[in-house]
């Protein structure tokens, strides 16, 4: 039987030139997720370590000194666990992972994600890195490494781009047949309101970009159109956050079922406000947006073999543009 998952626990080193202060100071201050009566019961509850040791309301923090949460479990919100291992062996592992699937845990979730079942699935002391990230309702192929000497050589194949990455996603509008290359700049869209949200902006990459700012570059490839949706094949050049969604988007063809890049993001705000109205989902079309992680090529960092990889277009978006079977996902 395998040893159920370790309690998840927060770690935060305070930087060496932060002035000392009472615990439970720092805490209401810098995590305001809690008042500061939440943390002093977290406290009181022996949830908080400092330097490896039960703190008290008494403690006081200095520089170099290290602050642990041993969070309470809580239930956490259901997601779709039905994800399938298409490659595996002492060094990789390769999964085809569903919508509704978030890869690592942040927020609510823990163990209710990609990374939280393989571990309770190969271990809790399993070494587990996953290689590339992919957003909780997007689709496809997730990459992990099941050494550290085989995460250092992916890391290195990540950072030279010298993987190949192909996307397929649903779009509003009709896309241009053919291929379009986009390029331009990803910066924090200071007119949204929501906080996550980022604007491309295409063309020239200036000498000089502004804080925040990353260059970025997108191969986009209209596929076929169903009405007012096309199907659009993405190969990033640049691993930017949120690139492909943000790169349609302002390019004026967001994904489909996008909350944040969609037609209106106020959708997401209502969303997380558990406020979606049925013409809301009328809009987005599907209850995900409609991105599919469909193909990875990569050099297996043992023996340096090439290995490519595919995932079929999941049955939801394959439905919405009236397809069946592999039509929309070219070799």
């Amino acid at each position: 039987m395998i040893d159920p998952l370790p309690d998840r626990r927060a770690r935060i080193r305070i930087g060496a030139h932060e002035p000392c202060r009472p615990l439970v100071d720092y805490l209401a201050a810098r995590f305001t997720y809690h008042d500061r009566e939440g943390w002093q019961e977290h406290i009181r509850m022996g949830r908080l370590l400092v330097n490896r040791r039960t703190a008290t309301e008494a403690s006081v923090l200095g520089p170099g000194d290290l602050v642990e949460f041993c969070m309470p479990n809580a239930p956490e919100p259901p997601v779709d666990t039905g994800y399938d291992i298409l490659f595996q062996d002492d060094a990789l592992l390769v999964v085809d992972k569903p919508a509704d699937l978030p890869c690592h845990p942040a927020g609510r979730y823990y163990r209710n994600t990609l990374w939280g079942l393989l571990r309770q699935r190969h271990g809790p002391h399993a070494y587990l890195a996953l290689m590339n990230r992919i957003d909780r309702e997007t689709s496809g192929l997730v990459l992990a490494a099941r050494t550290r000497w085989a995460a250092g050589d992916l890391g290195r194949q990540f950072r030279k781009r010298a993987v190949f990455k192909r996307y397929v996603a649903l779009v509003e509008g009709r896309f241009p047949k053919g291929a379009t290359e986009a390029h331009g700049v990803l910066a924090p869209d200071t007119a949204s309101a929501v906080r996550k949200r980022r604007r491309f902006q295409p063309g020239p990459v200036p000498g000089g970009l502004a804080e925040n700012a990353e260059a970025c570059r997108t191969t986009l490839t209209g596929v076929l159109q169903s009405g007012e949706i096309s199907c659009v094949e993405a190969i990033p050049h640049t691993g930017r956050l949120h690139q492909i969604r943000a790169t349609l988007s302002g390019l004026g063809y967001p994904v489909v079922g996008d909350k944040i890049y969609g037609v209106d993001e106020g959708c997401f705000l209502r969303f997380i406000q558990g406020r979606l109205d049925p013409e809301d989902r009328r809009r987005l079309r599907l209850p995900r947006q409609a991105l599919h992680a469909a193909e990875l090529r990569i050099r297996h960092p043992a023996t340096g073999k090439a290995l490519l990889f595919r995932s079929e277009l999941p049955e939801d978006m394959r439905a919405l543009i009236g397809q069946r079977g592999k039509a929309v996902i070219s070799p």
